[in-house]
């Protein structure tokens, strides 16, 4: 219902910009929304929301696809490119009560509470901060999710995007917003992205009027943190951008498995370039698997820069070592 919801915003956007257009949805399952019985972390499969809507992208079945940002991997198969990153929604998480804890916090729930989420940089995070609480996996859509949250007795609260929620038309449900201080997000959260085929000048045209100049900087550094991490779906990485008077701000972070062993630093540069004529041979210079057209060329490679050094930062100061860890005890 989500994926459905966020791809008709994008389709409606599309349809004021273009009124002669019509646009046809087509909907399809993927690996990630058919295996519910495993931790995502444990599936090991790179593209588990993104392989099935690529082949129909690859066979010309369609001509865009709409992810969330967060699920598609840094580097993107041959051919396929990120035409548009919307406007973001509120990147930040959320927690979302059991009825019977309404009002609260985390840190007023007795002890031995226990929270779900499916999401090691959620649980990595929050078990430093509430060694009191226990974080146990929850798979599902959101719908599932909630479901499992009201009608049983077996989680106190769960923690999911706010972005999701919110889109759901569920924002009442937010008990807690997590500030950047007690949770940072994952890369991309809260970020819509439209994927396409790299060579349709005519599609990436269409839909890089859907662009968002200070979201597109701001993902780009993340993922190109990400990317130098290696980091992905089995490790605790986690992040918060802002783009504040011409300065990109951003703070990443590694994590152990418990919390316990933790990396985090900031860094800035300045994204502050005048659009560029940039017609000719560097018309398509992909950045981290996205091709923003209108947005200057040295913004964009000032935010994947910041993104690498900071991940080098991490690196230098032995990131490494706990993100390997991380990986093994995962994998155990």
């Amino acid at each position: 219902q989500l994926a459905r919801i966020q791809t008709d915003s994008v389709v409606e956007m599309l349809r004021e910009l273009y009124p002669n257009l019509r646009f046809e949805i087509v909907a399809m399952s993927t690996t990630g929304d058919k295996i519910l019985d495993t931790a995502l972390s444990k599936i090991g499969e790179k593209s588990l929301f993104t392989k099935e809507l690529e082949n129909a992208l690859e066979r010309n079945e369609v001509d865009l696809v709409v992810h969330s940002l967060k699920d598609l991997p840094t580097s993107l198969p041959p051919g396929f490119t990120i035409g548009a990153v919307c406007k973001r929604e509120n990147p930040l998480d959320a927690v979302v009560f059991h009825p019977k804890n309404c009002g609260k916090t985390l840190s007023l729930l007795p002890e031995k509470s226990v929270i779900g989420t499916s999401s090691l940089r959620r649980a990595a995070q929050l078990k430093k901060k509430f060694p009191q609480l226990e974080f146990r996996d929850i798979r599902g859509n959101l719908n599932t999710r909630l479901k499992k949250l009201d009608e049983k007795e077996d989680f106190s609260a769960i923690i999911l995007a706010a972005a999701g929620l919110k889109r759901m038309g569920w924002e009442n449900r937010i008990g807690q917003l997590l500030s950047p201080e007690d949770c940072l997000y994952a890369v991309g959260q809260g970020a819509l992205a439209v994927e396409v085929r790299a060579k349709d000048q005519e599609i990436l045209n269409m839909v890089s009027a859907l662009q968002d100049a200070d979201t597109v900087l701001c993902c780009i550094a993340e993922r190109a943190f990400m990317k130098r991490l290696e980091g992905g779906c089995s490790v605790p990485v986690a992040v918060n951008s802002m783009l504040k008077d011409g300065q990109l701000y951003l703070t990443g972070a590694v994590y152990s498995l418990d919390g316990s062993d933790s990396l985090r630093e900031t860094m800035q540069t300045s994204v502050n370039y005048p659009p560029q004529n940039e017609d000719g041979p560097n018309d398509d210079v992909q950045h981290i698997g996205i091709t923003a057209k209108n947005v200057p060329g040295q913004a964009q490679e000032a935010a994947e820069n910041l993104g690498v050094e900071l991940a080098s930062l991490l690196l230098s100061k032995g990131a490494k070592h706990i993100l390997s860890v991380a990986r093994q005890l995962n994998d155990a």
